[in-house]
Formats: C-alpha cells, sequence, structure tokens
C-alpha cells in the first residue's frame, strides 16, 4: 500500500510543517521574537523485579544505569535536531535529567526539564532527553531481562512562545 502526502492534506493552519503542494518543510522562525521558553517532560521505564533489584543497588554488568541514563538523557537533548527531521536546532540552556527508583511498580520514573531563549520551544528536548534515559536504561538492563517496557513518555509542561503556556490536565 503506498500512502500519498496530499491524503493528509488539511486547511487546518496547524499544519505548519506541510507545504501549500503538501510536502514537508522545516517552518521559519527568524521573524519569531526571542522568548524564555521550558519544557518539562515524563516517562517511565518498567523494570521488573530483577532488573529493578540491580539497579536499585548499583549491580547491574554494564555500571551505574542512573548516571549513565542521566548523562545519557543531557546529550540526547542537546542532540534533538540532529535526531528528529523538521526540528529546529535550539541552543539549550539548561537541561536537567531526573531519575526516580519506584520499587512499587518495579520502574524508573524519569523527568527532563530544557530551557533555552529563542524563537521556539523545547518540547521535543524534553522529550528526546526523556526517550534516550528510557533507552539507555533498556540498553544497560537488556542483558537481564527482555521484558523491559519503556512508556508513557508525554509532556508535563512547557512556558513561552505564541501558544503561551501549558500544563497536562489543566483547560487551554
Amino acid at each position: 500500500m503506498t500512502f500519498s502526502p496530499h491524503i493528509f492534506m488539511t486547511d487546518s493552519p496547524t499544519l505548519t510543517h506541510v507545504n501549500p503542494q503538501g510536502g514537508v518543510r522545516m517552518v521559519d522562525v527568524g521573524a519569531k521574537p526571542d522568548t524564555v521558553r521550558t519544557a518539562v517532560a515524563a516517562g517511565r521505564v518498567l523494570l521488573g523485579s530483577q532488573a529493578f533489584q540491580l539497579v536499585q543497588e548499583n549491580k547491574v554488568r554494564k555500571g551505574d544505569v542512573l548516571t549513565v541514563a542521566q548523562i545519557a538523557g543531557i546529550m540526547g537533548a542537546k542532540q534533538t535536531s540532529k535526531l528528529i527531521p523538521l526540528c529546529h536546532d535550539v541552543q539549550v540552556k539548561g537541561v536537567d535529567v531526573e531519575l526516580v527508583l519506584n520499587e512499587a511498580d518495579q520502574a524508573i520514573d524519569i523527568r527532563a526539564y530544557a530551557k533555552t531563549t529563542g524563537p521556539t520551544g523545547v518540547e521535543m528536548e524534553a522529550l528526546t532527553a526523556v526517550s534516550i534515559a528510557g533507552l539507555t536504561i533498556y540498553d544497560m538492563c537488556k542483558s537481564v531481562s527482555k521484558e523491559i517496557v519503556i512508556t508513557d513518555i508525554h509532556l508535563l509542561a512547557k512556558t513561552g512562545g505564541q501558544s503561551g503556556d501549558y500544563r497536562k490536565g489543566q483547560p487551554d
């Protein structure tokens, strides 16, 4: 089955990455003013009992899972535009990745914060940080279990920009 990009065309002004011919484009943000922008994203890695215990005791053969995943998440945020095709190269001013052991769910909860001053936001950088941290946890623990699940990656909040502030669960 083949798909034509034209079947996804609509008159909706929200499809900013679709040109009038139905092809893709990178949005020109050159005329937009620089503003302070932040984003917070979250996700979870379900490890299972054996992998969770090894991470908790820092006994995974590949090393300190939490520290390596934290560094990987920060590095991922800085590389977002190289990973996501139509994403702008954002000068990230700050990134923080927090990993919390969730014993009740035998999981690691991931939260990432990104900040910039510029014409476009850092939602993708925060989401990429969470994703790369989760993938790193999986990579470091996969020899213990293939049942690991990376889940619930989502945006929690963002500030700045034309669309204004957003907080998950609050009405638009």
